[in-house]
């Protein structure tokens, strides 16, 4: 009996230890996220003004841009926000985004007939079997915990097709619990050598963008 309450005091302790640091990082992409607020006003988030720091230069140069994050309901914000940086609309794809719409759009983005900068996807629902290869730079608005989930969604934009170097920007937030899975996933990817050799040949600059 002392057994199973000890199991479930431990089953209940680690829910609560990944409802915090889920929590932790709603807050590191938005007070809003993390507060269910709706108002999401730019100047509050660090990431915010580092997303337009670096969209902004996208859009001079007419090039298009791939945004991941792990929250679907970080997606519409996102999207909206970026398109008062760009001027145009752009697409969104998360889980309940229906397959045969998102071949609509991948198809639509590939094409750009007209102008399309960019794309926000949720990382489940971007692991596999999209092939957006317009695209000239990945951000990664939040980290996943998972080093391999973050390198299938970049792989999205690094398909056969791609004639451009891709860039691929990671947002951490410094001295914050984005810091230690930074330092936890940079750990990782030294551990295994398939891994690391898999990088190497893949050749794109991949570094973190502290804020």
């Amino acid at each position: 009996m002392n057994g199973e309450i000890d199991s479930h005091a431990s089953i209940e302790h680690k829910g609560l230890v990944l409802s915090t640091l889920s929590k932790l990082k709603q807050v590191c992409n938005h007070p809003d996220q993390y507060l269910g607020d709706t108002a999401y006003v730019p100047s509050e988030s660090g990431k915010f003004k580092m997303l337009a720091e670096l969209c902004e230069p996208i859009a001079q140069n007419h090039e298009s841009v791939l945004i991941f994050t792990q929250y679907r309901e970080m997606t519409e914000h996102l999207a909206k926000f970026l398109e008062t940086i760009f001027g145009a609309k752009g697409f969104i794809i998360h889980g309940q985004t229906p397959i045969k719409k998102r071949q609509k759009i991948v198809d639509a983005f590939n094409r750009q007939e007209t102008y399309i900068p960019f794309v926000v996807l949720s990382l489940k629902a971007a692991g596999t079997g999209l092939n957006l290869t317009k695209a000239s730079h990945v951000i990664h608005f939040d980290r996943s915990w998972n080093p391999a989930v973050e390198n299938q969604a970049t792989d999205r934009a690094y398909r056969i097709g791609q004639k451009k170097n891709v860039i691929v920007h990671k947002f951490v937030c410094s001295n914050t619990i984005e810091e230690k899975i930074h330092e936890m996933i940079e750990s990782k990817q030294k551990l295994p050598m398939m891994q690391s050799v898999r990088l190497q040949k893949a050749g794109w600059p991949r570094f973190p963008m502290k804020i």
